[in-house]
């Protein structure tokens, strides 16, 4: 019998080509409660582009994390999944590293296609806000990928991954990091072509009426511009260009000092940033709201109607 700790609640572990991820929470409301949420920088798809496979010291660090969070979470969920995006999608040897994980968590790792996280990431962003019949637009900037998901009410209608994210722009232009001193008005004007290049699919979507931003780079910019304030902040293409500017004129160890910044995310912001605001311009919007779900509850939500199914198939005679 499930115990009154376990009851209700799920728990998801998401290895991302940045940050290995875990999200723990009650599912009896309509809006799922986070009762614990976990994300360790653990970049195991740093160099996968350059290689084609994970390195083995990024696969011995993620495991590492996706043990502890597993061992956290296990007498405290009655339903739990692990789930992996762009990094395994792409890796000759996800395959290995998968049946590793399976051993340290017990679960099945289930590769997100980028339709599945996008529909994902739709899911989580618009249910964790109030009710809205428009048609919303659900951006996610990954480590490696960007997913981009329209639909009206609570469900999406079209869903597209991109081969760009954050970590792969960095990679291709290695001055955005910062390791090196300032970003050099090149690199700059070269990651703005490039994010334009990649997601000008984008344009081909239908008119939103609303835009959604989720994942790390909307969470940590919306951080830097309030100063490290908490609040579900909208972010405008002013404030996208302020944020990039201040940081391309630092370094990597003084952005790491700045106020709402997660210092494993800031050789990368700068990537992220212009993938953002090259997806509002693509999207012919002036803001977005940096929604308070993401993909992790999107999963969750999903898994909680895999569970009301197969409850109804039991009870049928």
């Amino acid at each position: 019998m499930t115990s009154d700790v376990k009851r209700g609640r799920y728990a998801v572990l998401s290895v991302g080509t940045n940050s290995t991820r875990m999200v723990l929470a009650d599912m009896r409301t309509e809006i799922p409660h986070v009762e614990l949420a976990r994300t360790v920088g653990t970049r195991i798809g740093e160099g996968l582009g350059e290689h084609g496979a994970l390195a083995d010291e990024a696969m011995a660090r993620t495991l590492s994390v996706l043990t502890e969070y597993a061992n956290g979470v296990r007498d405290r969920c009655e339903r739990s999944v692990v789930v992996a995006t762009s990094a395994l999608r792409r890796a000759s040897n996800a395959g290995t590293f998968a049946e590793r994980a399976r051993q340290a968590t017990g679960e099945t790792v289930r590769v997100l296609t980028g339709e599945e996280e996008a529909r994902a990431s739709f899911h989580g962003a618009v249910g964790s806000l109030q009710r809205f019949d428009g048609r919303s637009g659900v951006v996610d900037i990954g480590g490696g990928s960007t997913e981009y998901a329209v639909g009206s009410g609570s469900e999406p209608s079209s869903m597209h991954s991109y081969e760009i994210g954050a970590v792969r722009l960095t990679e291709e232009l290695p001055p955005l990091s910062g390791r090196h001193g300032v970003v050099d008005g090149q690199s700059l004007a070269d990651a703005v072509r490039i994010a334009a290049e990649r997601l000008a699919p984008m344009k081909e979507e239908p008119p939103v009426a609303r835009l959604l931003f989720v994942g790390g780079s909307a969470t940590t910019t919306a951080a830097i511009a309030d100063a490290g304030a908490a609040r579900v902040p909208e972010l405008t293409r002013t404030i996208l260009a302020r944020s990039l500017e201040r940081l391309c004129a630092l370094d990597l160890e003084q952005r790491k000092l700045m106020p709402g910044m997660r210092p494993q995310r800031a050789d990368i912001l700068p990537a992220g940033i212009i993938l953002l605001a090259t997806a509002m311009e693509m999207v012919g919007q002036r803001s977005a709201l940096v929604a308070p779900g993401d993909l992790l509850l999107g999963v969750l939500l999903q898994e909680r109607d895999r569970a009301s199914v197969d409850s109804g198939a039991k009870e049928e005679p």
